[in-house]
């Protein structure tokens, strides 16, 4: 499959990842329709993408489902960006999340069926796989979501594979773990870790830690996102709803973040600890040979590479 001149919707294209993928398409040639309600995504991160005028911003939700069919029809592929994120957020509201992430993800595989969609990218997400202590984290685990939002994109993930089996769509689930880089939002209490503390330590004050700050991730540069699903919209192999992670295969804990970001801005913040919160996991890694086997993949940008590069383009935004 080829990208330029191909027809593309991105739901949450105007959100952190989506953004930075609808900027790539479009680079590519892609014709990209961007459906989202603004609740967590801005309009100003599309400017360059609309500069190409490939490009046509529509503002609503995956829970319309009539707007949804509009945007959906003449699309070569669905790129499913769209859902409330945050696990602390998500058990407080449950029920919303389960509206939003479960059954707005039904709505695009529908739209998607009715319109006869080649293909659906679906963001999925390493939180399936709990706690378990096993590392790295393969696909052929069992999951253990533990908490409302891990459900939730758990449930999209057998909505991929369920419509692609049911219906022949083809589908893939891309299961990012813990995607950092420019345009993540600082300014919520459910904001990720690098870009409040990044805030934080520009300031002055001290970066908020929940737990001993020894847990683990697998921190991966949206660069390595985008890669992921440009090679999932474009390879020949036959997708059936398989389940990828999306990684760099290496971990950090988070006492190590903090100081590759203190080294990075020049700051000596002694941090502030809290107990850890309920859903949270203590150590995330991701093998990314399913990934390479089937699509192709390899992170694109390593970690102290991307965190770098993240840090001096919010410098540059706080002048």
């Amino acid at each position: 499959m080829i990208l330029k001149g191909l027809r593309c919707l991105v739901t949450g294209g105007a959100g952190f990842i989506g953004s930075h993928l609808t900027d790539a398409l479009a680079a590519r040639g892609a014709d990209v329709v961007v459906l989202d309600d603004l609740s967590n995504g801005f309009e100003s991160n599309l400017e360059s993408a609309m500069a190409s005028r490939r490009v046509e911003f529509v503002r609503g939700s995956i829970l319309d489902a009539d707007l949804l069919a509009r945007v959906t029809a003449g699309s070569s592929v669905v790129f499913h960006q769209a859902a409330l994120g945050s696990v602390p957020r998500s058990v407080k509201e449950p029920a919303l999340y389960h509206q939003v992430n479960a059954t707005g993800t039904m709505n695009v595989l529908e739209a998607a069926r009715a319109s006869g969609v080649k293909r659906v990218v679906y963001a999925a997400s390493s939180s399936a796989y709990g706690d378990q202590p096993t590392l790295p984290k393969i696909e052929s685990m069992r999951t253990d979501p533990r908490s409302p939002y891990a459900y939730t994109k758990l449930a999209g993930e057998h909505m991929m594979r369920s419509w692609a089996l049911s219906y022949g769509m083809a589908c893939v689930s891309l299961r990012y773990f813990n995607i950092f880089g420019a345009r993540q939002r600082s300014d919520s209490q459910y904001a990720a870790v690098i870009p409040r503390w990044a805030e934080a330590l520009r300031r002055g004050d001290a970066p908020l830690i929940y737990g001993d700050g020894g847990q683990t991730r697998d921190f991966t540069h949206v660069s390595n996102a985008v890669h992921a699903n440009l090679l999932a919209a474009t390879t020949t192999a036959p997708l059936t709803g398989e389940v990828v992670n999306i990684g760099c295969g290496g971990r950090y804990s988070l006492l190590r973040l903090l100081e590759v970001m203190q080294a990075s801005l020049g700051t000596n913040v002694t941090p502030h600890f809290e107990p850890t919160r309920a859903g949270d996991v203590r150590d995330s890694e991701a093998s990314i040979a399913a990934a390479k086997a089937l699509i192709g993949y390899e992170p694109v940008t390593q970690f102290e590479q991307g965190l770098r590069a993240t840090l001096a383009v919010s410098a540059a935004a706080a002048r």
